[in-house]
């Protein structure tokens, strides 16, 4: 058990805000129709996607792209107040996965011509604070926010499949990755003694996560 963040901790945290805001995110595995054997395809499909389709696909996957950030300050921010080295190893494993979903959302908002959510420091900031305020609970509290929000995620992700456009097959392939990866979160997060959390604060969660999903979906 540890006493607290060190003044390296602090320096390692700010780097990775850094990072996660202004440097572009490196994937350590390929976008999923690459994994599929599906390029080809997709890039076909990309071709038949209408004007409104094209921004619907965009404005969904600024949305994922802005929820990457806020998981990625979530996770920063828990690992950096986790009292035990396993926790905190555990948010960091996780926030390098997460790194993942950052690049392959926003190598398809270049892709489909648009851009991320230009209030991209608004979420790892507001983020960061929440992460805080939930590893300062506790271990186990903290646990148990990750699975939460990682539940939370993957409904809103399995939403999103419902909303692309059936022939977007870059976009779907994405989510679904996204989806099963969020999941795992979740579940690892219980196993790793996670606690259920009060039903206010869940409400509390879904709330705050709707004001960033409907602002994120148009700015």
């Amino acid at each position: 058990m540890t006493n607290g963040p060190s003044l390296d901790t602090f320096i390692s945290a700010a780097d990775r805000a850094l990072r996660a805001l202004f440097a572009a995110p490196a994937s350590g595995r390929p976008v999923p129709p690459v994994l599929q054997g599906a390029a080809r395809e997709a890039q076909k499909a990309d071709a038949t996607l209408s004007a409104d389709e094209r921004r619907e696909s965009a404005a969904l996957m600024r949305v994922n792209h802005a929820g990457e950030v806020a998981a990625q300050a979530l996770y920063h921010a828990q690992a950096m107040f986790a009292r035990d080295p396993e926790v905190r190893d555990f948010m960091l494993n996780a926030a390098r996965e997460e790194t993942d979903h950052l690049a392959w959302c926003e190598a398809r908002l270049e892709e489909l011509g648009s851009r991320p959510s230009v209030l991209k420091p608004l979420w790892y900031a507001g983020s960061f604070g929440i992460g805080t305020l939930a590893a300062l609970m506790g271990d186990k509290a903290s646990l148990g926010f990750v699975a939460e929000t990682e539940r939370q995620v993957e409904g809103h992700l399995k939403s999103h499949l419902d909303r692309l456009p059936s022939s977007d097959l870059r976009s779907r392939a994405i989510v679904e990755a996204m989806r099963h990866d969020e999941a795992g979160h979740g579940q690892q997060a219980l196993g790793a003694g996670g606690m259920r959390l009060p039903l206010p604060v869940r409400e509390l969660m879904r709330q705050t996560a709707r004001v960033m999903t409907h602002t994120a979906y148009r700015i």
